[in-house]
């Protein structure tokens, strides 16, 4: 299986550079392809806009879900989007790595988001949900939070599943993606050692039988 990972985490040493170092070994061990994003290493740019472009269709009004149609086309996205288009297209799974921020992916991810599924190649009028172009292609959400899963409740934060529907239910599924169950480690600056050890080998045991998720 061909399966995409993307990391948003700026601290190489920490617990989501963790589950993502272990997420590719695991993977690899298994049989699978595996291809990264290691998004802050990479110093990817997340402000989308004319730059995402080689060249404009309109270059006096910036209309962007034009100019990523005419890209389409044209060959004009620039090389950072073409790049990540292509591992997108070539997965079977895709995997986000990142810590909740403000009950939401952070700001490089989202970025990566606006740039990468582009208008013409992701969705288009009516290729959406059901009739999207990633149908078949699964993706899950590995998610750190700050807070303890007692505060995930309707009367404080929000249960996690809400909080997350956005991602899965506006992105993920409206693109075609059966999006999988989340993998969610809760209060994780409050984790003991031990606790970490666990969390780490209780991924390896369910990314090991990934393919009974998927089939």
């Amino acid at each position: 299986m061909k399966i995409f990972i993307v990391l948003a985490h700026p601290e190489e040493r920490s617990f989501n550079a963790a589950l993502f170092q272990t997420a590719i070994q695991t993977l690899r061990n298994a049989g699978h392809e595996v291809k990264t994003s290691d998004l802050y290493k990479m110093n990817f740019q997340p402000i989308s806009g004319k730059e995402n472009f080689t060249r404009l269709k309109n270059e006096t009004f910036f209309k962007q879900q034009e100019e990523e149609v005419f890209a389409l086309q044209a060959n004009t996205f620039s090389s950072d989007i073409l790049s990540e288009q292509e591992k997108v297209g070539w997965s079977d799974l895709m995997i986000w790595q990142f810590p909740l921020y403000w009950f939401s992916v952070p700001a490089i991810l989202k970025g990566w988001i606006d740039k990468v599924f582009t208008m013409g190649k992701f969705y288009d009028n009516g290729k959406i949900f059901n009739n999207g172009f990633s149908v078949g292609k699964k993706a899950m959400l590995s998610v750190t939070t700050g807070g303890p899963e007692k505060n995930y409740v309707d009367d404080r934060y929000g249960k996690i599943d809400s909080i997350l529907f956005p991602i899965h239910r506006g992105i993920l599924e409206f693109l075609g993606f059966s999006v999988l169950q989340s993998e969610i480690i809760y209060a994780v600056e409050r984790l003991s050692d031990q606790e970490r050890e666990t969390i780490l080998d209780n991924w390896v045991n369910r990314l090991t039988n990934i393919e009974r998720e998927i089939n």
